[in-house]
């Protein structure tokens, strides 16, 4: 099993964050592990782990997160890659057609979340999303079936789904509408007029529904710097 997408996707993630020790966190609790368990497999005490993890420590070095991402994974392997298998096969299998996933360290309300993304509200449905999903959405209708949309999901579905190369909104809220998961919000990118029977599923299935218009990778980038 190649696993090195994955290893450089989270090491990118603890790497590239504001605040390394969150980072750590979030993945270690994504992959359902203990610090005590986590420590033993590093050789280090748990208090080791809770240093880095609030930052009381220094930020843990590019070995310590190699080493880190390795225990994950032997872990988890031992487990049956019950957390690997999900992200590998999104990876593995959509990667031309999710331009970015992530998971937020804490939930985040929608109204907080769309004014991050500059967005505009369709409706007044409220919620909370715990991580995004930006999907091309024209590879998606095309490649993906019924069974397979759920993938999009990560490990939740409390999560935003943000669309683009969207023209009128109807068959990324159709997709959704016979999805048997559904998302926390769906956010329409680069559309102005969003099609009736688009917000008719939306208030079906009370689902936030946003428009923006703001650029892709600004978006990757502001989400990621407020919530990942």
């Amino acid at each position: 099993m190649d696993l090195k997408p994955l290893a450089d996707r989270i090491c990118g993630d603890i790497v590239l964050s504001d605040n390394p020790g969150k980072a750590l966190k979030k993945w270690r609790q994504i992959f359902e592990i203990s610090q005590s368990e986590l420590a033993k497999r590093l050789g280090v005490s748990p208090s080791v782990i809770s240093d880095y993890e609030g930052e009381r420590r220094k930020s843990p070095g590019v070995n310590f997160i190699k080493r880190f991402v390795n225990a994950l994974f032997e872990i988890d392997r031992e487990r049956g890659y019950k957390i690997v298998s999900r992200y590998r096969y999104i990876l593995g299998l959509y990667s031309d057609i999710i331009i970015d996933i992530a998971e937020y360290k804490n939930c985040v309300e929608v109204s907080e979340f769309c004014e991050k993304i500059d967005g505009k509200r369709v409706n007044d449905f409220d919620g909370v999303v715990y991580g995004h999903t930006i999907v091309d959405s024209i590879k998606a209708i095309l490649n993906l079936n019924a069974f397979e949309f759920y993938r999009l999901y990560g490990l939740t579905n409390e999560r935003a789904l943000i669309f683009t190369k969207v023209s009128t909104g109807r068959s990324p809220m159709v997709a959704v509408r016979v999805s048997n998961l559904k998302p926390s919000a769906v956010v329409l990118h680069g559309i102005k007029r969003v099609d009736d029977i688009a917000k008719k599923i939306a208030e079906i299935e009370k689902i936030p529904l946003i428009t923006t218009e703001m650029e892709v990778e600004r978006i990757v980038k502001v989400l990621r710097r407020c919530f990942v």
